[in-house]
């Protein structure tokens, strides 16, 4: 995965050690109601398009970007769906990031998708009901995108 450069410089003082960072996740729909998905170069799994904001920039451009940079999609951020903090994540070099993710519904408004850089296998628009398998919190954020129902997500089940 491409790693920031301000996050580079910050890894070289903080070294593995916990940081707390903002990200993003953008749920693009198209006019037929499919939602696009990119297979994680990382993991080889499907997964919702995402990443981390650069310093100073807005949440909602950085979905837009980080959209047309991997799947090569033009879109526009609609809404906020969710404010998440999520689970620490310990990444294969010993980096530990926990994220408080924003994850924002969007509209396709141009661009064809397909694979547009080396985070992605493969890029694709999915009928909701035809999902390839994703973990639980991706279908959450999917069903809540297209609900107007607020909500969280609780991990550990107990509400």
């Amino acid at each position: 995965m491409a790693t920031p450069e301000f996050l580079r410089v910050l890894r070289a003082s903080a070294g593995h050690q916990l940081l707390w960072l903002p990200g993003v996740t953008a749920l693009v729909f198209d006019d037929e109601g499919r939602i696009l998905l990119n297979r994680r170069s990382d993991t080889g799994k499907w997964a919702v398009i995402g990443g981390i904001p650069d310093p100073g920039e807005q949440p909602a451009a950085c979905a837009v970007r980080e959209v047309e940079e991997e799947t090569a999609v033009r879109c526009v951020a609609e809404r906020v769906v969710l404010v998440q903090a999520l689970s620490p994540v310990t990444y294969g070099n010993g980096d530990i990031c926990q994220y408080m993710d924003i994850t924002f519904r969007c509209r396709a408004v141009g661009g064809e998708a397909r694979v547009n850089d080396d985070e992605s296998l493969d890029v694709g628009w999915f009928a909701v009901d035809a999902l390839p398998e994703l973990n639980e919190f991706a279908r959450f954020r999917i069903k809540q995108a297209m609900s107007d129902a607020p909500t969280w997500f609780d991990p550990t089940g107990s509400a």
